[in-house]
């Protein structure tokens, strides 16, 4: 018990270490997506649907995110869904 304590502790600290690495835009920039992605979720729908707004916000956002970052994120969508929704943007648009 005392050892599984002592592990726990160590990984937070490594990853608060991390965490002063990194720049300030990038953690500023993680913050906006997850409360977007947190006032998606508290919709009162059994399953949080996005609209067009809530899909340009979160693909702009993930841009911006570093590619070693994303895999990390707990987000509500998948890097699959996203390329989705920007393949029918540029369909749209050429139609």
């Amino acid at each position: 018990m005392v050892i599984r304590l002592i592990y726990l502790l160590a990984c937070q600290t490594f990853r608060w270490l991390a965490l002063l690495a990194r720049s300030s835009a990038a953690k500023d920039v993680e913050i906006l997506m997850l409360r977007h992605q947190l006032v998606i979720a508290q919709r009162n729908r059994p399953r949080p649907r996005f609209t067009w707004c809530d899909r340009a916000v979160m693909t702009a956002l993930l841009r911006i995110v570093s590619k070693q970052r994303r895999p990390q994120l707990a987000l509500l969508v998948t890097p699959r869904s996203v390329l989705r929704w920007h393949a029918r943007l540029i369909a749209w648009k050429w139609t």
